[in-house]
């Protein structure tokens, strides 16, 4: 493992045992502020997740559920947008490759994160499968209306300024 992070659980490979392991975790407050910095969040109010851990041939699987409760700025208008993230974490811990070592991924084994033999990082499991669903464009009920006094056009109207006929609409009101 790298350096720790906002938030580390670290479980000890020895801890793990030969069966399936539950491991329940909480974000405190002070962890949950640091992540908020990290993921540019206004606010994140809860981050728990629900991990179950078991050592196979490739590795650790962790397996379970992870749960945000946050609120994100509007890509529009900067206003408060709620959220409630609710997703699967299904990963694998796989050993560090040697020093300038290069590990190469099958498409199957996009998530994948790395362990340094003495310990697999749940928090930082959890912290990530919460980043990788934040809504990338979130928006506020007011969000349509400040995008349209900008001047900026939604996806119907921008299909038909750009449209095979949209030189001949801007002649049409052009007499000579």
């Amino acid at each position: 493992m790298s350096k720790p992070n906002e938030f580390s659980v670290v479980v000890r490979m020895d801890d793990i045992g030969a069966g399936a392991s539950q491991h329940k975790i909480a974000a405190n407050e002070a962890e949950r502020a640091a992540l908020a910095l990290r993921f540019d969040l206004i606010r994140l109010d809860e981050l728990t997740a629900d991990i179950a851990l078991a050592k196979n041939a490739k590795g650790v699987a962790a397996t379970g559920t992870v749960l945000a409760k946050l609120v994100q700025a509007c890509t529009a208008t900067g206003e408060d947008v709620p959220n409630v993230i609710q997703e699967p974490i299904d990963l694998l811990f796989i050993a560090e490759p040697a020093e300038n070592g290069e590990v190469e991924l099958e498409p199957e084994e996009c998530d994948t994160m790395f362990h340094d033999g003495r310990g697999v990082d749940i928090g930082e499991a959890a912290a990530q499968t919460m980043g990788l669903s934040l809504n990338p464009y979130p928006r506020s009920k007011g969000a349509e209306t400040a995008l349209r006094k900008a001047g900026v056009k939604n996806e119907e109207e921008e299909k038909v300024a750009s449209g095979p006929f949209a030189a001949l609409a801007a002649l049409k009101g052009k007499g000579t």
